[in-house]
């Protein structure tokens, strides 16, 4: 099994696995041999590629019959009154600063996604989380990182006092769930590769 990504900093901090060989490499140029590979999933990250030369590298690495599989998941649910604050947050502190490849997540099912699609079950992550896991969350977000270095201050001081009334108790430990968005296409064995 091999696994790419085009951050040194990614591969460095990759759990080992004996099964898996990690790579430096970007989406565009993998490096895999043609037809060798029988599944691709791409996990959150599918915005951030050149999707006609990323699809056209996927073709040439699938065998047919191969799967791309692409996954990504927008605002997270706790309850309303919760999820009412995230979602200002969102929109309105950082949502200027989020980079436009953001939008593509939000379209995600609107893609172009040049495989036959097959329809995929239904998913979601869920956490079990307090208020500080969620305040952290809510700090590793690009566009969080990119208020503090245009500003020189914390966006999250603009939604804290409402968040905490919100959550009540910080310690309480609240489930978090991402509804999942799954695009499954498989290469057609009429495809010939891409060489």
């Amino acid at each position: 099994m091999s696994a790419t990504d085009a951050s040194e900093k990614q591969i460095a901090n990759a759990q080992p696995h004996e099964q898996v060989i990690y790579r430096v490499a970007t989406a565009e140029h993998s490096g895999i041999e043609a037809e060798t590979i029988d599944l691709i999933m791409v996990a959150q990250a599918l915005h951030w590629f050149d999707l006609p030369r990323f699809y056209e590298e996927a073709r040439c690495a699938l065998k047919s019959n191969g799967v791309l599989g692409a996954s990504a998941y927008n605002l997270l649910h706790i309850e309303p009154a919760i999820d009412e604050v995230v979602n200002r947050y969102y929109y309105e502190v950082v949502g200027p600063f989020w980079p436009p490849e953001r939008e593509l997540v939000e379209n995600f099912a609107d893609l172009p996604f040049p495989f036959h699609e097959i329809d995929p079950p239904k998913f979601e992550m869920t956490a079990q989380w307090n208020l500080n896991h969620l305040i952290g969350y809510l700090r590793t977000w690009s566009s969080t990182q990119r208020f503090m270095a245009a500003n020189g201050a914390d966006p999250l001081e603009q939604i804290i006092d409402e968040l905490r009334r919100a959550w009540g108790n910080p310690q309480e430990v609240r489930t978090v769930l991402w509804p999942l968005i799954l695009r499954l296409g498989v290469k057609e064995t009429s495809e010939p590769p891409n060489e």
